[in-house]
């Protein structure tokens, strides 16, 4: 459910490939992940924003969780119903997707909406796997901790993931994945 300048938190994981041939190691993700704190927010300027506005805009997208977007409506402009930020997302694009498209069903003016802030780790620079900020502190607090078989499922679409330990960790990681993002695109990105 969104609300105006509300944000699009899905508590979950995917990454940035376009797709998921095998998954990787625990050790491999470990290498690639950032901190899961702090964002970055990167303001796309427009000209149809104020300064003021787009302050404001800075001050909304810092708060949020990588990886995210910030969409607004130019003919209904920033303080409307349309107005979207989607964070916790896996990987920019995925979160840019779902800023426009909620804010481009809520839009009441013809003008399609814009991106104007991208929420990003702090330090960020392109790298083969990616998990958003909340799939990043689970891997760190639940996924590296213990041994035996375990596995991480991810949805791209919805930023939704699911860490399970057991013997037949990578299809309980997916089935769980998939019941809560209500998504069909989960796939096993981690596993050992």
């Amino acid at each position: 459910m969104m609300r105006p300048l509300t944000v699009i938190l899905t508590f979950a994981a995917a990454f940035a490939l376009p797709a998921l041939a095998d998954p990787i190691d625990g050790a491999t993700a470990r290498d690639q992940l950032f901190k899961p704190t702090p964002s970055a927010a990167q303001t796309v300027p427009q000209a149809f924003l104020s300064e003021a506005e787009m302050a404001i805009v800075a001050q909304v997208a810092a708060t949020q969780a990588y990886y995210g977007a910030m969409a607004v409506a130019p003919g209904d402009g920033l303080m409307s119903n349309a107005t979207v930020a989607a964070a916790n997302y896996h990987d920019l694009e995925q979160a840019r997707v779902a800023a426009l498209t909620s804010c481009n069903a809520r839009r009441e003016k013809a003008e399609a909406c814009v991106i104007v802030a991208e929420i990003v780790p702090k330090g960020h620079e392109p790298r083969a796997f990616q998990l958003s900020s909340a799939a990043t502190e689970a891997f760190n607090k639940d996924y590296k901790r213990g041994r035996g078989p375990k596995a991480m499922a991810i949805s791209a679409s919805t930023g939704q993931w699911a860490v399970v330990k057991a013997e037949d960790a990578a299809a309980q990681a997916v089935a769980d994945c998939a019941a809560a993002a209500h998504a069909t695109d989960c796939v096993v990105a981690v596993q050992d």
